[in-house]
C-alpha cells in the first residue's frame, strides 16, 4: 500500500486542509502484507473521523492500512475538525467541502473511480453521522455507507456531549431540516425514487449513543431501507471500532474487478 499525506488549499473553506490517502499497490515482498491493485481507477472508501479526532486517527488507532491491502481499495481520510460535517453557522462550509469539493479534489490528485458503485463512506461517532448524512443526501454518489457508534440523532446529541450546536448549526430549524436531520433525510430519500445506498450500522449496548442508534434502526426498518444492523456488548471505544471496521470491509459490495 502507498500512504500519502496530502496538504491542499480548499476554495470552499478558504484555508489549507489535509487528508491521508491509502492507495492500492501490488507488492509481493512486503513482509506480512498481502497487497492487491488494479490498472483501473480504484474503488474508494471515504473514512470519516469523530468529534475529538482528525484525519490521522484511523491510522493511529486501527490497522486500516493492513485491512484494506488485500481488497484493492483506496481510502480517503479528510480532516473536518469539530464541524459535524456541516456548513457551520460560525465556521467553515464543511458539508459543501466533504460532499462536493473533497471527492473532486481527491480524484484530481489520484486515480480514483467516480462511479457510484465504486464509492463508499464510513465513519465513527460524529463520522458515523457524516457517513449516513452523505449517503442519504447524496445517494447518487455512494453505493454503501457504514456508521459505527454514530451520533445519528443530532437533535439530542448536545445533551450527551460538550458541543456548541449554536456555533455549528445555528438554530433548531437548521438542526431539524435537510441535510442535517438523518431521520428526515431517510424519509425524503425513500419518497424520492432515487437510488438508496446499502447501510450498515453498529453500536455497543453500553455506548452512550445506543438509544439513538436503536431509534434510527427502527426508523430505517419502518421505511424499508436496506440496513444491516449489528450490536454487541461494548462502549464508545476504539477496541470495538477496530473490530467492526473489519466487519464493514467484509460487508462492502466490492464485487469483482
Amino acid at each position: 500500500m502507498a500512504l500519502i499525506q496530502c496538504d491542499f488549499f480548499s476554495d470552499v473553506l478558504g484555508l489549507s486542509s489535509s487528508m491521508y490517502v491509502i492507495l492500492p499497490q501490488n507488492a509481493q515482498s512486503q513482509i506480512g502484507m498481502e497487497s492487491k491493485a488494479t490498472q483501473r481507477k480504484h474503488k474508494t472508501l471515504f473514512l470519516l473521523h469523530g468529534l475529538s479526532d482528525d484525519h490521522t486517527i484511523w491510522l493511529r488507532r486501527t490497522s486500516i492500512e493492513r485491512y484494506v491491502a488485500p481488497l484493492g481499495l483506496a481510502v480517503v481520510m479528510p480532516a473536518v475538525h469539530r464541524s459535524f460535517y456541516t456548513d457551520m453557522a460560525s465556521g467553515g462550509d464543511y458539508w459543501t467541502f466533504v460532499s462536493e469539493e473533497l471527492p473532486a479534489l481527491a480524484r484530481s490528485f489520484f486515480p480514483l473511480s467516480d462511479r457510484r458503485e465504486d464509492n463508499f463512506v464510513a465513519g465513527l461517532s460524529m463520522g458515523g453521522y457524516g457517513a449516513f448524512k452523505l449517503a442519504l443526501n447524496k445517494p447518487e454518489q455512494y453505493a454503501a455507507a457504514a456508521s459505527l457508534s454514530g451520533a445519528l440523532d443530532v437533535s439530542t446529541f448536545e445533551e450527551r456531549a460538550p458541543v456548541d450546536f449554536g456555533r455549528i448549526f445555528g438554530t433548531a430549524d437548521v438542526v431539524n431540516g435537510l441535510p442535517n436531520n438523518l431521520f428526515l433525510a431517510a424519509e425524503t430519500l425513500k419518497a424520492s425514487g432515487r437510488p438508496i445506498p446499502r447501510l450498515y450500522q453498529y453500536c455497543g449496548t453500553e455506548d452512550f449513543l445506543y438509544e439513538d442508534n436503536v431509534k434510527f434502526r427502527r426508523h430505517a426498518d419502518a421505511l424499508g431501507l436496506p440496513l444491516t444492523y449489528e450490536e454487541a456488548p461494548g462502549e464508545h471505544s476504539w477496541e470495538y471500532w477496530d473490530e467492526y471496521i473489519q466487519h464493514v470491509l467484509k460487508w462492502l459490495p466490492l464485487g469483482e474487478e
